[in-house]
């Protein structure tokens, strides 16, 4: 799974954003994750940059952390 289907579930991001985040899934999916794990991950990422997160490393490793409950 791509995360830009979630991109454009999410909202309108300008190329340059598209580019970021798809960058930051790159590097945080993991080999063997299951489509619902990369789901989710798409999903952190997205977040995290609409909460403001907008820098690239910030955005990595708080989108690797799981969610707090």
């Amino acid at each position: 799974m791509s995360i830009n289907r979630r991109i454009k579930e999410a909202g309108n991001f300008t190329p340059s954003e598209m580019g970021l985040l798809g960058r930051v899934f790159e590097q945080a999916k993991r080999e063997g994750d299951s489509h619902a794990s990369r789901e989710a991950l798409a999903s952190r990422i997205i977040a995290n940059y609409m909460a403001g997160i907008t820098d690239e490393a910030e955005l990595l490793a708080l989108s690797r952390q799981p969610l707090g409950r």
